[in-house]
């Protein structure tokens, strides 16, 4: 096979994997070399007396790459799929039905801020409010959210963008199993590439846990820094373990402080 059909076929593979992931996948991002593979020819003795002749001889490499070249596919442009937008994300989250989850929400909750954000907030899961609403962090959960940002100088309408690891709502709120975290996991993932926040601030246990890879219990978790590809994370309480139990309260501030104390650190 030809170089040129090789790509081809890299180029299709590449395109078909970003329209069902959302985005250019790391895997993709750096294009192999490619190489024309020498031609194997296989005769049968038994045939070749009778063989007839075709009417115009054509090496058999040429012949190769000329089959190739009339059956593949135009690929489309590599960048077909990096330059994705939030809206286009948006929208792929909105028609997903990869879990049984789609099966019981009122709504899918991909969330909510602005395009640009310098900090992007990830909850565990969406709650009652959020799946009537079809917003994240709505409700009583939400005003103590909104409070705790604006504390620190942060807000959904002007430097925030709020999400949640999974996109719907676990019956009667339970935690999310494995293959639903998997579904959801890469729309996370494209989340991040798209906003490109300077900060995230992961607040609860499933979320922490499943964008970090960790097992760690919140009580080492929280107030400490992380990184997901060199973005700077911060865990800390969600405000559902605060509403349940105000003990929470004075730690969870803290950490915001250290928050914020860093991501004035960044910005100057």
């Amino acid at each position: 096979m030809k170089k040129e059909a090789k790509k081809q076929i890299y180029d299709l593979l590449k395109t078909i994997d970003a329209s069902n992931e959302g985005f250019v996948r790391d895997v993709f991002k750096t294009e192999p070399e490619f190489q024309d593979s020498p031609d194997v020819v296989i005769e049968n003795p038994a045939l070749k007396s009778n063989a007839p002749e075709p009417e115009e001889t054509i090496p058999t490499a040429e012949r190769s790459s000329k089959t190739a070249v009339a059956t593949a596919p135009e690929p489309a442009p590599a960048s077909a799929h990096s330059g994705l937008t939030l809206q286009a994300l948006t929208q792929k989250i909105l028609n997903c039905s990869r879990c049984e989850l789609c099966n019981g929400r009122k709504s899918i909750v991909a969330g909510a801020g602005v395009p640009e954000p310098e900090v992007l907030v990830i909850g565990d899961t969406p709650d009652y409010e959020a799946d009537l609403q079809g917003i994240p962090a709505v409700g009583k959960m939400g005003e103590l959210l909104d409070k705790m940002l604006i504390a620190i100088k942060l807000d959904r309408k002007t430097n925030c963008y709020i999400t949640n690891l999974i996109k719907c709502r676990p019956p009667q709120d339970r935690e999310p199993s494995a293959q639903e975290k998997d579904s959801c996991f890469s729309f996370l993932e494209a989340q991040i590439k798209v906003l490109k926040p300077k900060m995230i601030l992961c607040m609860g246990r499933i979320a922490a846990q499943t964008l970090l890879d960790s097992d760690e219990p919140m009580a080492n978790m929280h107030g400490k820094f992380y990184e997901y590809n060199k973005t700077p994370v911060m865990v800390t309480y969600h405000p559902n373990a605060l509403l349940k139990n105000a003990e929470l309260k004075k730690p969870a501030w803290e950490d915001l402080k250290e928050f914020r104390r860093k991501l004035d650190e960044l910005e100057n």
